[in-house]
């Protein structure tokens, strides 16, 4: 294993001399807001302490991130396989564009996380949220598992206003005892079944294997399902299918 220390560096330097390690396990110590760490990158596993930058892991095509601490915006950014763990919380458009892999995030997701997500074949983005969500979660979703833990929040309603705005694939699960009366018209809403139950409680387990928790009490809690509502999307913007 090899150690860098970010510290002050410029954070064009620390991409430099990451990508130029032969060694496939990486640890990066007192990271200070450094920008698109693990950009990229495949068949390695990042270790990270502090606080990465804007654009942690983009268009990551296989590699483990791992982060000790809080990350700012755009973690996973169009990333298409891997896995991003976050021991904190994250800022805004988490998952933009996200393709594949999984994003896990102990705390809470600002503004916009899952925007634009999508599924493709056997790529099937996942993005598992332990706290709230901030407004505009998976704003345009085309595919994947948004999936939102609620931990911390007494039952209560985990995300801001217009979950789901433009929703036209993919799923979002909610933890809590009720549902919002104020979604988009794009989403139709319901009580979680034991199908749905069942296709989550893996990802429930993984989140509390890297943070904590017990994932039986927290799958027997009330969940929503959050999916598409086809007789409100934006019918204009679709391709037409006979």
């Amino acid at each position: 294993m090899t150690t860098v220390q970010a510290n002050l560096t410029y954070y064009q330097q620390v991409n430099e001399r990451v990508r130029a390690l032969n060694d496939s396990e990486i640890t990066i110590e007192n990271v200070i807001g450094q920008r698109y760490l693990g950009c990229g990158s495949s068949g390695r596993t990042i270790t990270i302490n502090g606080t990465p930058g804007n654009g942690l892991g983009q268009y990551l095509r296989g590699s483990t991130i791992e982060v000790f601490g809080n990350a700012q915006e755009a973690v996973g950014d169009t990333m298409d396989e891997g896995e991003i763990i976050v021991h904190g919380s994250v800022g805004d458009a988490c998952g933009y564009g996200m393709r594949g892999g999984r994003i896990f995030i102990e705390g809470d997701c600002g503004y916009r996380g899952g925007i634009h997500m999508k599924a493709y074949e056997q790529h099937f983005p996942v993005i598992v949220i332990g706290g709230k969500a901030g407004s505009f979660l998976g704003e345009y979703q085309a595919g994947g598992l948004i999936l939102v833990l609620g931990i911390g929040q007494d039952g209560a309603y985990p995300a801001g206003n217009f979950c789901g705005t433009g929703m036209h694939g993919g799923k979002i699960v909610l933890r809590c005892d009720q549902a919002s009366a104020g979604l988009p018209p794009q989403v139709l809403v319901s009580p979680a079944s034991e199908d749905d139950l069942r296709h989550i409680a893996p990802y429930v387990k993984d989140y509390c294997r890297y943070f904590g928790g017990d994932p039986d009490a927290l799958l027997a809690q009330q969940y929503f399902v959050l999916t598409p509502n086809p007789e409100a999307g934006y019918h204009q913007l679709y391709t037409y299918e006979a």
